[in-house]
């Protein structure tokens, strides 16, 4: 097959789906992963798809991927940065953890803490985190979304808003490059308003693909967190926002 033909029928797969991994590609088209990653680095470099670390995916400032797509866009990356976070994360301390696919691997990897007492809008991070007895886990009350298990609405926000908790933990779909924190879903955005503002830390969780996304609704400012961490360097307008405003920065 031409390389402008599989390159074609690639976009027209990832439009249709919104993230297709390398390894499905190659055992779609019977090429070697080489040839694959040289069709998606060109499709990215002209603005077509957006690269992640094992595949590619579409943006769209309206509609987010797909939820099991995003659950393997980058999950090195999300492990490490999960890692890093809990690191912080004292036994006996309370905490929001909002909607996400980030925050679900940060959940997992609480488990290795004792005590903690968590309030959560995202019904997959419920699940993972009940299994501890020692933990104490509330669910936010509100309409739950079926594509990803989040929990939104104004009763949401009304619940979030009778608790103060020692960490916010917060992942985003977008990061622009004045600092604004970019999300798709108005009802989730004013959500993680009122955690940001019933924490006493912030501490947000984005990987690097995050940065320069799009998305439509914008919850705040980079500048609102105390911590962030990511798996690469920011781009520079960030990484002076970030150093005029006093937080601190987490490359993992």
């Amino acid at each position: 097959m031409a390389q402008a033909r599989r390159k074609d029928l690639i976009l027209e797969l990832i439009q249709e789906t919104g993230f297709a991994t390398t390894d499905e590609l190659v055992e779609r088209f019977k090429v070697t992963p080489q040839t694959i990653r040289r069709d998606l680095n060109d499709l990215a470099q002209e603005k077509k798809v957006r690269r992640h670390h094992g595949g590619a995916g579409i943006d769209s400032s309206t509609v987010n991927t797909a939820y099991q797509a995003r659950k393997i866009m980058d999950l090195e990356a999300k492990e490490r940065i999960a890692q890093a976070l809990v690191e912080m994360i004292p036994d006996g301390s309370s905490m929001f953890i909002n909607i996400g696919t980030t925050t679900e691997t940060i959940a997992r990897a609480l488990l290795g803490k004792r005590n903690l007492q968590v309030v959560t809008n995202n019904l997959h991070v419920a699940s993972i985190l009940s299994a501890k007895e020692d933990f104490h886990v509330i669910i936010a009350g509100g309409e739950v979304r079926h594509r990803d298990g989040g929990i939104v609405g104004e009763a949401t926000r009304d619940f979030i808003n009778q608790f103060k908790m020692d960490f916010g933990i917060i992942g985003i779909s977008g990061i622009h490059e004045d600092g604004s924190l970019l999300d798709f879903d108005y009802r989730e955005v004013r959500v993680a308003q009122s955690i940001i503002a019933n924490s006493a830390q912030v501490l947000l969780a984005a990987d690097h693909t995050k940065f320069g996304r799009n998305a439509m609704v914008r919850l705040g400012s980079i500048t609102q967190a105390h911590h962030v961490f990511t798996d690469q360097q920011p781009p520079a307008p960030i990484k002076r926002l970030l150093s005029e405003h006093n937080v601190d920065l987490h490359i993992v």
